[in-house]
């Protein structure tokens, strides 16, 4: 049985991260790691976006920041700048490189494949893999995009298209989002927010064609990259034992209302990185309870009135562009909440605070 300090399931964002802010703050100097991941070549696959709203340890890995984006309902569109909190998009493949190049220096941490013939019982174990037990009424951020060059310049990539709801909803939830690297380049997808029965909302192909084609009005580009992701609205059943900690959306750092999880990685990554000594002896990193409730109340309303949610995420993004990112990023004040909630149609809240 091999012996490690630390022990990391999944080599994915979250326990890459993890791994990295260890490494860089020298906390694996005098420890061993193993990272637990299957596959053996990491290839773009994924693409982060966020509100940056704090510095964070992979610019080098952005794409591209934005100092605009829109919101779009049928027959109206809100322009908002934010540019004191800029948009980034990261690209997995650099993150992937970076992360990789870094930990490969260090002859004390280990690429496993397997948690097989490892002593578990006396390492820390944190562990990225969410257990998730879902069901029918469970609700999904699912998703298909493609990354598209165009032989002319075509896009305004000065803002991006946060929310394009003037779609079929199929009494779900589902908007498209454009994000323009540059004036002929540019990765568009399609989003839904739904319990996933429908087997047609995951035609992502047809639907992207359709609407580069009919709404962008774009005849002739290239498929450069494609991806597919789905991200659960719900929290997974964690089971808590001695010596793990859950990471990633393992360990709830999604944001149940938005999907959005990076950030959240990256601070859960530097608490355990500074209180790494005493792990075993903290309490849990978690995303504000404030959060949580109201996300729970969102999402009921969204499951309930599909068909309101474009005007209110709409009506959401009038208010004070600083206060909504912030509410969006897990760091508005009272004043912030506020503002949001006033935003919102009373009628159908108030009925599931009740």
């Amino acid at each position: 049985m091999k012996d490690f300090n630390y022990i990391i399931i999944g080599g994915g964002c979250a326990g890459l991260s993890l791994a990295y802010e260890l490494e860089i703050n020298n906390k694996l100097e005098n420890k061993s790691l193993a990272i637990i991941e299957p596959r053996t070549n990491y290839i773009r696959d994924k693409t982060w976006s966020f509100w940056r709203i704090r510095p964070h340890n992979f610019e080098d890995c952005v794409i591209k920041s934005w100092d605009n984006f829109s919101v779009h309902i049928t027959d109206k569109t809100n322009y908002i700048n934010c540019v004191k909190t800029p948009y980034q998009s990261i690209d997995s493949g650099l993150f992937y490189n970076k992360i990789i190049k870094k930990l490969k220096r260090n002859k004390k941490i280990s690429f496993l494949k397997t948690i097989e013939n490892l002593n578990v019982g006396d390492a820390i174990i944190f562990n990225s893999l969410a257990n998730i037990k879902s069901g029918k009424n469970n609700l999904w951020q699912h998703f298909g995009g493609i990354e598209i060059e165009t032989d002319k310049k075509i896009f305004d990539k000065e803002i991006m298209n946060l929310m394009d709801f003037d779609c079929d909803q199929k009494d779900s939830v589902h908007f498209f989002y454009t994000l323009p690297y540059s004036e002929n380049r540019a990765l568009v997808e399609s989003t839904w927010i739904s319990n996933m029965q429908d087997d047609s909302e995951k035609n992502y192909q047809d639907q992207l064609i359709n609407y580069i084609e009919k709404k962008l009005k774009i005849k002739n580009y290239k498929i450069m990259y494609k991806e597919q992701g789905k991200i659960p609205l719900f929290y997974p059943e964690i089971v808590k034992k001695k010596n793990e900690i859950f990471i990633g959306t393992a360990g709830g750092m999604t944001r149940l209302s938005t999907g959005y999880t990076f950030l959240n990685i990256q601070d859960h990554s530097k608490y355990i990185c500074k209180n790494i000594e005493k792990i075993n002896k903290i309490k849990n990193f978690e995303i504000q309870k404030k959060y949580k409730y109201l996300d729970k109340i969102f999402l009921k309303v969204l499951t309930k009135h599909p068909g309101r949610m474009p005007e209110i995420f709409y009506n959401m993004f009038t208010v004070n562009n600083e206060k909504v990112v912030r509410f969006l990023s897990n760091k508005s004040n009272i004043i912030d909440d506020i503002s949001i909630i006033l935003k919102m149609p009373k009628t159908i809240f108030i009925k599931e605070i009740i």
